[in-house]
């Protein structure tokens, strides 16, 4: 088990991998380190184990208040593209995990913090929880993937609105606009993360890991995401697990999937 400085990780009985960000004195922004050691702590899914990640915050404040702004000081613009890439880079690596991710948001969730939370397969938030891209108050604009997951999230009028205004909404307010899948108070925040995790963790392993990458598609244009889809349906269609479901459901028994 990698020995981490800012983040904490756990493997329950389930299988169901927590990352829990471990700065709450700093409302756990998102240092360089931070982002460095959860780049690591993903690679923990990988194990066969592992069905599942939960990734949340330490301390009842924030799941993450944004990046560490003390880092920002004295930045030039090669600086700056290298920050926002090696971001970019880590946040999509959490998006192209095969299994799911359910980010489980408790308080602030802020620029970067925002941007962890979108990159997750799934959100579930506290009824304190509060979401925002606060970037052009600092005279800058989101770096992590924020200009582009929140209007494929939110729709583009929502999305242009909280970029622009870096304005927060609540925990409500963003289950309304789509930006998060459950409201939950706070002691229920982790269970009904880890459900979430279980409940698409029973389904055929290779079948989920096709439907993530075929929503990562969705974003082409029509023609060319069908075709994705056609190609992975047929990439199911070789598995053991498809003949398995499809027995199982003609027979009236419960499928036990083996993930190939």
């Amino acid at each position: 088990m990698p020995d981490f400085q800012t983040l904490q990780t756990e493997t329950d009985a389930d299988g169901v991998l927590t990352i829990t960000l471990d700065r709450p004195d700093a409302l756990n922004a998102l240092s360089q380190q931070l982002v460095a050691e959860l780049s690591k702590a993903l690679r923990l899914a990988r194990q066969d184990s592992v069905r599942g990640v939960v990734i949340t915050g330490a301390g009842e404040k924030a799941f993450a208040a944004g990046a560490d702004i003390g880092e920002f000081a004295g930045m030039e613009p090669l600086d700056a593209h290298r920050f926002a890439a090696r971001g970019q880079a880590v946040f999509s690596g959490i998006e192209s995990t095969p299994k799911p991710v359910v980010a489980a948001v408790n308080g602030f969730a802020l620029g970067g913090g925002c941007e962890l939370a979108m990159a997750c397969h799934l959100r579930v938030a506290s009824e304190t929880a509060q979401f925002g891209q606060p970037e052009v108050q600092l005279g800058l604009i989101a770096g992590y993937g924020g200009t582009q997951r929140l209007p494929r999230l939110v729709g583009r009028g929502i999305a242009t609105e909280m970029l622009l205004t870096g304005d927060r909404v609540s925990a409500q307010r963003a289950y309304e606009i789509g930006l998060v899948n459950r409201v939950v108070p706070a002691e229920e925040l982790i269970p009904t993360a880890k459900q979430f995790v279980l409940t698409i963790a029973s389904k055929a392993p290779v079948a989920v890991a096709m439907t993530l990458q075929a929503l990562r598609a969705a974003d082409l244009p029509l023609p060319q995401g069908l075709q994705q889809e056609a190609a992975l349906f047929a990439q199911c269609a070789a598995t053991e697990d498809f003949a398995e479901g499809v027995g199982a459901f003609l027979n009236r028994e419960t499928p036990q999937f083996q993930g190939r």
